[in-house]
């Protein structure tokens, strides 16, 4: 890979991570559409340290404030304080994925070596997406909701280990279904990133330490990063604007144009 290829598909990571299109299918498609090799495994481990980095520079103030709000809760299980129950609303959201992750995450990907199906998955997405923004009442604030709807959106984020199911497109849609306002549903989504984000990038470097051999160049590795975290800050910036006035249902035509486009060409 070349520093140029480093960088599109950084800039496609960081951007896709979070706008509600798909990260892991463009990943895989973006590639298998223009001939190139497997990035590797360092390379997904750098472009999730990127977006990693992205949502603790925009959140690292809130990121705190739960942090300091839930250690003053937990000895006492309270939830005394909206901060103190989005904070237990996210360590219950985490948990679905990771189970997923546990049970099923081989099954899930050997779909990366599928870019058809990944096409597919992408259509599936096209369609959550416009039954959260159809259904939706759009009215709750995030610590409105009750213990097991955080789970809920939780078991969403966990049907994104497949490639091709959006993370932040299932979360921001369960939390609208759920009746949260969008642009609280996509902060929740994004602060909800936070520790599944993490979990992927330490479980790849727990592969990668097994790895016989990296054989990366460093500035193709920087490369990669930095525009993952540049374009990841910007994109979490543009859609919690966007969707104060504006509904899912672009996001939802992107998955279906993508998907279909994409089938077409592949087969």
């Amino acid at each position: 890979m070349n520093i140029v290829q480093a960088i599109i598909l950084g800039v496609v990571q960081g951007a896709t991570e979070f706008i509600p299109v798909s990260s892991s299918a463009h990943l895989v498609l973006v590639p298998a559409l223009f001939g190139w090799s497997d990035p590797g495994l360092l390379f997904d481990v750098v472009l999730h340290l990127g977006t990693l980095l992205a949502v603790l520079a925009i959140f690292w103030r809130d990121l705190w404030s739960l942090a300091v709000a839930w250690l003053r809760s937990a000895p006492q299980r309270r939830f005394d304080t909206a901060e103190a129950r989005l904070a237990w609303w996210i360590i219950l959201g985490s948990f679905p994925a990771a189970i997923l992750y546990l049970l099923w995450g081989e099954q899930f990907e050997a779909l990366f070596h599928s870019p058809v199906q990944v096409s597919a998955l992408l259509l599936a997405t096209g369609l959550w997406l416009t039954l959260a923004e159809r259904l939706g009442r759009k009215q709750r604030q995030a610590e409105d909701m009750s213990w097991w709807q955080p789970l809920l959106i939780g078991l969403a984020q966990g049907c994104a280990i497949a490639p091709g199911i959006s993370r932040s497109g299932a979360t921001i849609g369960a939390g609208l279904l759920l009746g949260l306002k969008r642009d609280v549903a996509a902060r929740f989504s994004f602060l909800l990133a936070t520790p599944i984000v993490f979990g992927a990038g330490l479980v790849e470097l727990v592969k990668l330490l097994g790895a016989p051999s990296l054989g990366a160049d460093p500035l193709v590795l920087i490369a990669g990063s930095a525009a993952a975290f540049l374009s990841g800050c910007a994109c979490i910036r543009f859609l919690l604007g966007y969707l104060k006035q504006h509904s899912l249902y672009v996001f939802a035509i992107y998955c279906w144009l993508a998907g279909l486009g994409c089938i077409i060409v592949l087969l």
